[in-house]
């Protein structure tokens, strides 16, 4: 019997390389898309030049926000902080340390909101290589809040304005759109947060893209500040700062201190978005922090175990980015250490067992389910 032949001619015509081309660049768009839903991503801050503050070696100050997008390591990005609600001109401001402030760089006239060009180019740079970058609101010293919702309403339409995917003669990034907000509230009260994220969600809601909305608590639970706020508005991910605290990473080992699983059973049963991911919020090395730090092989094996343990765990939250370098890529260990992990996170396995009965008398050791 002869063979059939497996050689086929091909013609490649102008439309025919036209469409080949457009397919690779649409599979290069999917390899790297960030996925909120995957358990391994981590999420490292960038704009406060950590290191620098408590060090004087200039060579591990922050760099400049690309240098950080150059491998797979960092998935998110929150730039901190807008660290001023309304300044002069009613105007919000930003604070990057080292990299841009109103002090030591040009402002928009009849504001303190800082003209920062490069890192709009930068945080272009990054989106081109899958991450995504945030703006993140508060700080440890911001000077932030609002009064009432409307107020809260007025900033979500500046913020869409000078940072998303509004318009302005204002916006200190130019052009770059960021992806999205995020809330580290680390004191007052939640007044207006919750208006403020859905008036910022309502004007996405025609965008052509997508935008995140995140929230960095206190480990304590409920958080102080955004306890309310996270109940009454849908986060995608919440970045718990297990450090500085009774609960942080230094007592895991303790069950009355350690309160990840409060945390998740929040995000299964209370949290208005059912699929938001909880992070494991680390310091990056042992001045990132007061208390909490761990050496990597103590964090890894912390995050692999919460991992394995609860289905909203969505990955790590480090704080920041020049400490986690200067400390050996600490970003780097955490993101290969949750990779050869492998497995597909945790599900609650079903049960199997007979639903409860009222008024039924069940001998000892007697398995039953019970929903409420």
């Amino acid at each position: 019997m002869q063979a059939l032949s497996t050689q086929t001619e091909v013609v490649f015509t102008p439309l025919t390389m036209l469409s080949t081309l457009l397919t690779i660049c649409t599979l290069a768009l999917q390899v790297l898309a960030f996925d909120n839903s995957r358990f391994d991503n981590v999420a490292v801050y960038w704009g406060q030049n950590s290191y620098g503050a408590t060090h004087s070696d200039v060579a591990n100050f922050q760099k400049p926000l690309a240098f950080y997008c150059q491998d797979n390591a960092i998935d998110v990005l929150p730039v901190a902080f807008l660290n001023v609600f309304f300044g002069p001109g009613n105007v919000p401001s930003i604070n990057l340390a080292n990299t841009c402030n109103p002090t030591d760089n040009g402002t928009f006239p009849g504001t303190n909101l800082p003209i920062c060009t490069s890192v709009g180019a930068d945080i272009k740079a990054c989106q081109a290589k899958g991450k995504i970058v945030t703006l993140s609101l508060g700080g440890a010293g911001g000077s932030v809040g609002f009064a009432s919702d409307a107020q809260a309403q007025t900033l979500a339409d500046t913020i869409w304005n000078v940072f998303l995917g509004g318009s302005s003669s204002t916006r200190p990034f130019g052009d770059a759109v960021l992806d999205g907000v995020d809330l580290d509230i680390e004191g007052g009260s939640g007044t207006g947060y919750v208006a403020f994220i859905n008036q910022l969600q309502s004007h996405a809601q025609s965008a052509s893209k997508k935008y995140y909305y995140t929230a960095a608590p206190q480990c304590p639970f409920p958080d102080a500040s955004l306890g309310s706020v996270l109940n009454g508005a849908s986060f995608d991910a919440v970045y718990v700062q297990f450090y500085n605290n009774v609960c942080g990473l230094q007592n895991f080992n303790q069950a009355q201190n350690w309160d990840f699983g409060l945390w998740d059973s929040w995000a299964r049963n209370t949290s208005p978005n059912k699929d938001v991911k909880i992070y494991v919020g680390a310091p990056a090395s042992s001045t990132a922090a007061g208390s909490g730090y761990q050496d990597i092989g103590t964090l890894t094996n912390i995050a692999v175990t919460m991992r394995k343990s609860f289905p909203s765990f969505g990955g790590v939250m480090l704080w920041d980015a020049s400490q986690a370098y200067a400390n050996d890529r600490y970003d780097l260990a955490v993101k290969n250490a949750l990779t050869a992990a492998g497995g597909t996170g945790f599900t609650f396995p079903a049960c199997s067992a007979p639903a409860f009965v009222s008024g039924t008398n069940y001998q000892g050791g007697s398995q039953v389910s019970f929903g409420g």
